[in-house]
């Protein structure tokens, strides 16, 4: 792994370094009260202003201020005219703009680009509080603001937008967030490394346009630099492409990639570039990677080297006020609520699930924190977080059980190109041992105060399965009547296009869950999650998943359909019907098939509520079609009933199964017919740093 600097290494001039603020100013006013004149950073976001480490603007501020910078917040302005963006004056260094903990898009709509109604990023829940495709157009708007100061793009709707990519709500290829916006500079991945340099590189007097090898940033050039060697991949058969990331010189070539107009024209090509993409992600070994738009090059540098520990540990300890800013009065800000009294203890995923943004994001390099640090939040949660009670709702981050796991070799860690540490197998390379969590946890339940510490991020069970003491623990300890895990499919087929372990892995879960519940003397149940309509999903698939949900007594509340997110492996598969999990080739290469169609989609979530009477008539008229009218009928092997209940639509366009932003439930019968109804806790992972994965905040993947 290269080498990078201290993230605190830097001592800010002792002339400019103050106390920090009680928050980081979003008005005139405020910045009078600290004696500002001017802020060196404005940060621009699409999200409330929450003063806590699980929200990016919160990071960056705070990060920027331990340089010694004044940093001001434009939460959520009207972006209508630039009026709003004029608030505390112009920035001295740069504009930092971000959509917020999630992709604008995303936000606003379901995967069957339904609007919402709400944003759990918004005070009392309100929708409507940022315009689509947000980086862009706040961008926009700082330059009208202010002419010439620099815009530098980051969080995670820049970040999965960096190259040319397949935008599901226009159903077309659009160019990267960076031509769009005509911004200088546009900041990818984990952000801290990359915005500490540039703030020191400002002030210096450089500009960020100019700064063209920051590690993590992604920028504009008309020609390539001299002395770096261009490896052309923008055909699948050029043998060029193949040359590889160790040979001499590798730390000045770049990889080309088809441009935004030859993808935009050719599916396989699209395929081809994600491919190239995810393949050059190791911050060990990737490459730059270089795509034409028009007359000029979109360079993306090699992704940030992750985090040591003392730096996390350092990011985590910044002097947040841990509350939303002031300005917001009582007013309830849902994402606030899920996780005020939770705790980040790592970041990244090796899991590599293909229909999952974090990887591209955050990185499969887990990044951990220090016991001393999460216990020192739990303190912090204790005296300072109002309505604390004594229980902490979650402690994990984008997955459960990652902390401290890494492979056991570093050079061969730095080499590594597989896109998954777990699938199809888990690496030999690969240490499992969970007994540093184990201790973790041990240690958090004796801080003073702490009555109960619930784990409800997603849970890696084919991980867990080789910790037993990890199991009994998490069982006996950490679990409240039910565990939510995601197996998504049971078939392999969508499991295998997933990068998801078979459902031998669940079932060995669950025994030793089960067994670890009865000698705990405790009643508890496992709750899957499952995926409608993802690439390599047939209506078969759909059916079988649906008759195993009966004969296990799950049914489905509220379902999750895949959503093609921008630059994720799965996206690629829908649009182009190829399989970039493998060499891509125009001629006998595997066809991935996606349910598209509004009528498809709804079948295959039917299927997730196969009780509902609602589904009953598409579901009938579909296994007609099958050839399996066998599973109509009253019998318990029988999938739905004949007959239809009065008052139940017969027209399956009248109303469609329930969806929950991307997360889906179910409820599973206990004893003497009670009924458990999961509900999504949005904390599958965790967005940090401008918006990137580490924060758990409202709808997101889970990991499983």
């Amino acid at each position: 792994m290269h080498a990078a600097p201290n993230l605190f290494a830097h001592r800010p001039d002792r002339s400019r370094r103050a106390k920090p603020a009680p928050f980081l100013p979003m008005s005139r006013a405020e910045m009078d009260r600290l004696g500002w004149d001017q802020c060196d950073v404005i940060v621009v976001t699409g999200d409330a202003y929450i003063d806590h480490p699980s929200f990016g603007m919160a990071i960056i501020g705070r990060l920027l201020e331990s340089q010694g910078l004044r940093v001001g917040i434009i939460a959520q302005p009207d972006w209508t005219s630039a009026e709003a963006f004029k608030v505390l004056g112009p920035p001295r260094l740069f504009w930092g703009v971000t959509g917020g903990n999630m992709d604008s898009m995303v936000n606003h709509y379901t995967a069957d680009r339904r609007l919402r109604h709400n944003d759990s990023y918004t005070p009392n829940d309100e929708g409507g509080k940022r315009p689509d495709r947000a980086v862009t157009v706040y961008a926009q708007r700082c330059r009208e603001a202010f002419k010439g100061i620099p815009v530098v793009l980051g969080g995670i709707e820049a970040s999965l937008r960096r190259i040319a990519q397949y935008d599901h709500w226009s159903e077309k290829i659009r160019r990267s967030v960076l031509v769009d916006s005509k911004a200088d500079m546009l900041v990818y991945g984990n952000a801290e490394r990359a915005i500490v340099e540039i703030a020191q590189r400002a002030l210096a007097g450089e500009s960020p346009r100019a700064m063209t090898d920051i590690r993590g940033t992604a920028i504009m050039r008309s020609s390539i630099p001299e002395g770096w060697t261009v490896i052309d991949s923008s055909s699948i058969d050029d043998p060029s492409a193949t040359v590889s990331p160790r040979a001499a010189g590798a730390d000045r070539m770049a990889v080309r990639l088809p441009s935004y107009e030859q993808v935009s024209e050719d599916k396989v090509l699209y395929a081809h570039a994600s491919r190239v993409l995810h393949q050059e992600s190791n911050p060990g070994n990737a490459r730059a990677l270089v795509q034409r738009h028009g007359d000029r090059d979109v360079w993306l540098n090699p992704p940030p080297i992750p985090l040591e520990t003392p730096e996390m540990d350092g990011v985590f300890d910044l002097a947040y006020a841990r509350a939303p800013h002031p300005s917001y009065g009582d007013a309830r800000i849902p994402a606030w609520d899920m996780i005020r009294f939770s705790v980040n203890i790592m970041r990244g995923c090796f899991g590599g699930c293909s229909f999952c943004s974090i990887t591209e994001h955050e990185g499969r390099i887990i990044q951990s924190r220090s016991e001393g640090s999460i216990l020192r939040e739990i303190e912090q949660i204790r005296d300072k977080t109002k309505g604390f009670t004594g229980t902490i709702s979650d402690m994990g981050g984008p997955t459960a059980n990652m902390y401290r796991l890494a492979c056991k070799d570093k050079e061969t860690e730095s080499v590594c190109r597989r896109p998954s540490c777990v699938f199809p197998d888990i690496c030999k390379n690969l240490n499992t041992d969970h007994s540093s969590l184990v201790q973790l946890y041990r240690k958090a339940r004796a801080v003073p105060g702490v009555k109960k510490i619930h784990i409800a991020s997603g849970l890696r069970y084919d991980l867990a399965v080789r910790n037993p003491e990890y199991v009994k623990e998490l069982v006996t300890h950490h679990v409240g009547g039910y565990l939510k895990i995601a197996p998504e499919h049971t078939e392999p087929g969508p499991l295998a296009k997933m990068m998801k372990p078979g459902m031998g892995a669940y079932d060995e879960f669950k025994r030793m869950f089960d067994k670890a519940a009865k000698e705990a003397g405790k009643k508890l149940y496992l709750i899957p999650y499952f995926i409608a309509a993802h690439p390599g999903t047939t209506d078969e698939d759909m059916m079988n998943l649906a008759l195993w949900l009966k004969r296990n007594g799950f049914k489905a509340d509220q379902v999750q359909t895949f959503l093609p997110s921008p630059m994720s492996l799965a996206t690629a598969m829908y649009h182009s019907e190829r399989n970039p999990l493998r060499p891509i080739r125009r001629v006998g290469a595997e066809v991935v098939s996606s349910a598209k169609g509004l009528r498809q989609r709804r079948l295959h979530k039917a299927f997730l509520r196969y009780h509902d009477p609602e589904n009953w008539p598409i579901l009938r008229e579909s296994l007609k079609a099958m050839g399996r009218a066998d599973l109509i009928g009253p019998g318990e092997e029988q999938l739905i009933p004949a007959w239809q209940p009065v008052g139940a639509t017969a027209n399956p366009r009248e109303k469609g199964p329930r969806e929950k932003g991307p997360g889906g439930n179910c409820t599973s019968k206990g004893p003497k017919g009670q009924t458990f109804l999961t509900q999504q806790s949005g904390k599958g992972r965790r967005m940090l740093p401008g918006g990137k994965a580490g924060a758990k905040p409202g709808p997101g993947r889970r990991a499983g």
